[in-house]
C-alpha cells in the first residue's frame, strides 16, 4: 500500500473509530443501560452522568496502561527472572540487581550519569538564561536565537556525528578537519589528540553535545519567562539608582525563580536518559558508559535480559523522584 494512502486510511479509521465509539457507546449508556424513562428516570440520569466522563476517559487509560503501566510491569517481572532458553524463564528473584551491582561498568555509568546530572542542566539553563537576557537588548536579538534553537531540531545522534567531526583528528603531517585538533595545532600543540578516548574528559567533550542542544530549550522558555517581569518593578529599581547587575540578581532572577526550575528538571530528566550522544559517538567505551547505554549493551549485546531490565528499574527509579516533585510543583501552582 502506497504510504499515503496508507496515512489517510489511518486516520479514517481512527478519527472514525473514535467518533463511533463516543456515539454508540453514549447509545448504549443513554437508552439500555440507564434509559431516562419511567419512575427511576432522574435516577438513571443522574447515574448515566456519573459513568460518562469515565467512559469518555477509557480509550486514553487503556492505552496508557497498554503503553506506560505494561512496559513497567513486564519489566519488573523481566529483573527478577533468568532465560534459561527460548520462552522459558525462571525466578531468580533479587540475583540480576546483585550481578548488576557487582559490575564496574554498571558503578562507571553511575558515575557518569550523576557527573552529567551536575554539569549538564547547571550549564544549560545558566547558558539559556544569559542568552537570553542578552539577545533581548539586541537589535538582531531575534535571528540571534533562531540560530541558538536551531540545534534543538537536530536529532541527538545527528548532533553527535556533526561534533564527532569536530573531535576529529587526522596524522600530523595531514591537514586538520576536526575544529578543536585544527586550534589546539595553530596554538602550538605538537600532536593531534584524540579527544574522545581521554579518561574523565572525554564524559564533559560529550555533555557538550548535550549542554549546546540544550542551551536553545532554555534560552526560549527562560526568554518567555524574562519578558513576562512587569516593567514597573523595572523602573522603580532604575529609579532607585539600581545598576544592570543589581537589576538582573536581585529583581529579574527572583521573579524567574519557578521558571528557571521547571527548566533545571526537565533538562536533569532529559540527562537522566541520555543514550543517542554516547551511542554515537563513543559507544561507552573509555570509562565514558551511562545507564541508558548499560542497559542496551546488555538487552541486545549480551542478550542479558534480566541484568538489562534491572538497569532499566533502576533508570525508572532515578527519574520517578524528579517526576513526584514536578507534578507535586504543578498542582501547587495551579492552587
Amino acid at each position: 500500500m502506497h504510504p499515503a494512502l496508507q496515512g489517510l486510511l489511518t486516520i479514517i479509521v481512527g478519527v472514525g473509530g473514535c467518533v463511533g465509539y463516543f456515539y454508540f457507546s453514549n447509545l448504549v449508556l443513554d437508552k439500555v443501560l440507564f434509559p431516562a424513562r419511567g419512575p427511576n428516570a432522574g435516577r438513571n440520569i443522574n447515574r448515566a452522568n456519573m459513568i460518562r466522563p469515565w467512559l469518555f476517559l477509557f480509550p486514553a487509560v487503556f492505552v496508557l496502561g497498554l503503553y506506560l503501566a505494561y512496559p513497567v510491569v513486564e519489566t519488573l517481572r523481566l529483573s527478577l527472572t533468568e532465560r534459561v532458553g527460548g520462552d522459558e524463564y525462571v525466578f531468580v528473584g533479587l540475583d540480576n540487581y546483585n550481578q548488576m551491582l557487582s559490575e564496574p561498568k554498571f558503578w562507571e555509568a553511575l558515575r557518569n550519569n550523576m557527573l552529567w546530572l551536575i554539569v549538564v542542566p547547571a550549564a544549560s539553563t545558566a547558558a539559556g538564561l544569559l542568552v537570553a537576557q542578552l539577545t533581548d537588548r539586541i537589535a538582531w536579538g531575534t535571528a540571534a536565537k533562531s540560530l541558538i534553537f536551531m540545534p534543538m531540531a537536530i536529532s541527538l545522534v545527528g548532533a553527535g556525528v556533526i561534533w564527532k567531526l569536530v573531535y576529529e583528528a587526522r596524522p600530523i603531517d595531514q591537514e586538520q578537519i576536526g575544529v578543536l585538533n585544527a586550534l589546539y595545532i595553530y596554538f602550538g600543540g605538537t600532536d593531534p589528540q584524540q579527544w574522545l578516548t581521554i579518561p574523565f574528559w572525554n564524559n564533559f567533550f560529550l555533555m557538550a553535545i548535550m549542554i549546546w542542544v540544550q542551551t536553545g530549550f532554555a534560552m526560549v522558555i527562560l526568554s518567555a519567562a524574562l519578558r513576562g517581569i512587569p516593567e514597573e518593578t523595572i523602573e522603580a529599581a532604575i529609579i532607585d539608582g539600581a545598576g544592570p547587575f543589581q537589576i538582573f540578581f536581585k529583581i529579574k532572577m527572583p521573579q524567574i525563580i519557578p521558571t528557571i526550575v521547571v527548566v533545571w528538571t526537565t533538562i536533569t530528566l532529559t540527562v537522566l536518559k541520555v543514550f543517542d550522544i554516547v551511542f554515537a559517538m563513543t559507544n561507552g567505551q573509555w570509562e565514558t558508559q551511562v545507564m541508558a547505554n548499560y542497559m542496551y549493551d546488555k538487552l541486545f549485546r549480551a542478550n542479558d535480559w534480566g541484568v538489562g531490565s534491572a538497569a532499566a528499574i533502576a533508570i525508572m527509579l532515578l527519574v520517578t523522584p524528579i517526576l513526584v516533585w514536578n507534578v507535586y510543583n504543578a498542582r501547587k501552582e495551579m492552587r
